[in-house]
């Protein structure tokens, strides 16, 4: 017995129709995607909000297939890092762990302890740090820890993030640059970034880095591409009445159609796999924004998805890390400035959305729905005889 193997950890998304409405409870019973003031209200509120508002979540997924693609996706990647790993005679298994679907964190350790590993590399598929997506993730690795001695026996390091990497920086600008090589006048066209958001307190309150980050990436990847155009970076999928992360995709694309831009390369710079804020949210929303606004060249670079380039640096950081000193879990979402976890100041009650941006949008709709009938009294609830 014995080995390596290397946990993969994404977030998930519901393959078919009936998983959106689990999914969204699974979702919203995280307190770092949906911050209560007591732990208490975490599964009511998410049990609420799922049924609620599944059916409507269900319509989004419709019009990109009737479900994610992450999953396939994910499987992909962890084939294709399993045999370059294998290639360069590191023999070594590829687990996945999803954060909100299947497969689950729990089902990757129950695999890797029934395969006896006994050198684990655990690697987010989440390029930047955020709380409320590697620092969730992460946290579920740790509770579960806690509780099972067998996997915390288990000899293992952690990635904490990753966006600063060579290889990772020239496969991005490789993608952008195919993109740009497509259209009749590549130098005029704006290199428009969008980034994931996050709401601004989780920054400027809890040291979450993550803006740092992206800000800090996409200055490497433009020095990487080495071409002359203007870039944008924006942040999208901005959900419930509180600051976000600015500014907005869809402000920043209406101000540049202001200024005359006319041929968009839009990159997704918080995605390595296609899933419903790229397929839905960039692809259909952000397009009929951009053509609304006189913007009618709108070129979206893929994800890196499988891109080769990327497989191999993904072999690369778990090479690297067999052969460096340990970064532990806890290590990885407690850096210097104490970055601040669950549970929360009265401050950080609040809303993330490491969810996939339509079942985030839909389901804060109404949640908010409900805060305010509860205050008021009134609303379609009451009027039913539910409240």
């Amino acid at each position: 017995m014995g080995g390596v193997g290397v946990l993969l950890l994404n977030l998930g998304g519901p393959e078919k129709l009936e998983d959106v409405r689990p999914f969204l409870f699974n979702l919203f019973s995280d307190p770092e995607i949906i911050r209560l003031p007591s732990p208490a209200l975490q599964k009511p509120v998410a049990w609420l909000i799922s049924t609620l508002r599944y059916k409507k979540s269900q319509e989004g997924y419709k019009q990109i297939g009737g479900g994610s693609p992450q999953l396939r996706i994910t499987q992909e990647q962890a084939a294709g890092l399993k045999q370059v790993l294998n290639e360069r005679g590191v023999e070594a298994k590829v687990y996945i762990g999803m954060r909100y679907w299947n497969p689950f964190s729990e089902e990757a350790v129950a695999q890797i302890k029934k395969d006896g590993i006994s050198k684990l590399v655990i690697l987010p598929l989440y390029p930047h740090f955020s709380i409320s997506t590697s620092g969730s993730s992460f946290r579920e690795l740790e509770r579960i820890q806690a509780s099972d001695p067998a996997f915390k026996g288990i000899d293992y390091t952690v990635i904490p993030s990753w966006y600063e990497r060579p290889g990772y920086l020239k496969a991005m600008a490789g993608l952008i640059e195919r993109e740009l090589d497509k259209l009749p006048e590549p130098d005029q066209a704006r290199v428009f970034f969008s980034a994931h958001g996050v709401p601004v307190s989780y920054v400027e309150e809890a040291g979450d880095p993550y803006q740092e980050e992206i800000k800090d990436c996409v200055v490497k990847i433009m020095q990487t591409l080495n071409r002359s155009n203007k870039h944008t970076l924006a942040y999208q999928s901005r959900v419930g009445p509180i600051d976000w992360l600015e500014p907005y995709t869809q402000d920043a694309i209406a101000e540049l159609a202001e200024e005359g831009v006319k041929d968009l390369v839009v990159v997704p710079i918080s995605f390595v796999s296609e899933h419903i804020e790229t397929l839905e949210e960039i692809d259909m929303e952000y397009r009929e924004v951009a053509e609304e606004a006189g913007i009618h060249g709108f070129h979206r670079v893929p994800a890196l998805n499988t891109d080769p380039v990327f497989i191999q640096d993904m072999a690369d950081m778990v090479t690297e890390s067999l052969n460096s000193p340990q970064i532990t879990l806890e290590e990885t979402y407690h850096p210097p400035e104490l970055t601040k976890l669950y549970p929360q100041e009265k401050w950080e009650w609040g809303l993330t959305t490491a969810a996939e941006v339509w079942n985030g949008r839909l389901a804060m709709v109404g949640f908010f729905a409900l805060l305010i009938e509860m205050i008021s009294g009134r609303g379609l609830l009451h009027s039913l005889g539910v409240m």
